[in-house]
């Protein structure tokens, strides 16, 4: 079990270095670029077309762009896109976000019958004076941006539904593959990081619910000036924290991309009122040198790397 008192050192500690007063950086690293990095094990398949896009000198926000839409297109993948578990009342709602090199964003939530919610968040950065759309507002956008509805609740998340009616018992899985939220982060060769978050939010939620996936600063957040992050889990408990924004502020401190996760990861638990082992939240960081890390709650989360010395999964830090 978790030591509250330790966890209020820690928070202190991890608010000191933003007051910049005798901050000790930790010692710089160079990683390797360009590289992408996802959340899970099975974002070695949506790196495989961000890299694509990143090896032949292209766009990172292209990259993430057409990464996320693997997983999208995936009916397999039953909680981003096409084939996404629905809400208690039968309705696939998808959420989604991008950021660019300079700050600039988009996203979408609660959106319907579009398989590919990334790609309307682009539109609502590049084509709107907004920031995010929701529900018909953002439908009416998606059509009249050209982009074509399709029914996304598919035979198999359909059955699942139909089967978790005969209980309706509402529960957060921890760290089963192929369950949860794909964020990426790209770097290019000329040094731009750019993010997407896509996702059908948690199964069986209650109609109208958003979680931290399109919320610019929980979900996803850029600083040209240091890198970027991504968040992936309970997204409720992202939310009271702005998790990716406290990552990259914390970079921009002065801490690597892992211990910037960790104090986030930790910042989540010293508010937490419950068993710590019943949520789980991973995030993902990475900085303009290249260099990249993730950090968990507990053990099972992956970060997907795609650069120079190929394409894997590899475990992250964890906290308990």
């Amino acid at each position: 079990m978790i030591n509250r008192k330790n966890f209020l050192k820690t928070s202190l500690l991890a608010i000191a270095p933003l007051n910049f007063s005798g901050l000790t950086k930790e010692k710089p690293r160079r990683g390797k670029k360009p590289v992408v990095i996802s959340t899970w094990h099975t974002g070695i398949e949506a790196n495989k077309a961000a890299w694509e896009v990143l090896s032949s000198g292209g766009y990172a926000l292209d990259a993430v762009e057409k990464g996320v839409m693997v997983e999208e297109a995936d009916p397999e993948n039953t909680t981003v896109g096409y084939g996404g578990r629905p809400d208690r009342d039968g309705n696939v709602t998808l959420d989604a976000c991008v950021m660019n090199e300079n700050g600039n964003c988009g996203a979408v939530a609660f959106l319907q019958d579009f398989m590919h919610p990334i790609s309307v968040a682009r539109k609502v950065m590049t084509e709107t004076p907004h920031s995010l759309l929701v529900g018909v507002g953002a439908k009416k956008f998606a059509l009249a941006q050209g982009f074509k509805e399709k029914n996304l609740l598919t035979k198999k998340s359909e059955k699942a539904w139909k089967e978790w009616l005969n209980k309706s018992e509402y529960e957060l899985e921890i760290n089963v593959e192929n369950h949860d939220t794909i964020g990426m982060l790209a770097l290019d060769e000329d040094g731009r990081v750019c993010g997407a978050r896509t996702t059908s939010g948690a199964a069986y939620k209650m109609n109208g619910r958003v979680g931290d996936s399109p919320i610019i600063g929980s979900g996803l957040f850029i600083d040209p000036k240091v890198g970027g992050a991504v968040a992936t889990g309970a997204g409720e408990e992202v939310v009271k924290t702005a998790g990716s924004h406290l990552v990259v502020e914390m970079m921009r401190a002065g801490h690597s991309p892992e211990k910037a996760c960790k104090i986030a990861i930790e910042r989540i638990l010293e508010r937490y009122p419950g068993d710590p082992k019943k949520i789980q939240v991973g995030y993902l960081a990475l900085n303009n040198e290249g260099v990249y890390a993730g950090y968990s709650i507990q053990e099972g989360f992956d970060v997907s790397v795609y650069n120079a010395d190929g394409n894997r999964a590899e475990p992250t830090e964890y906290l308990i």
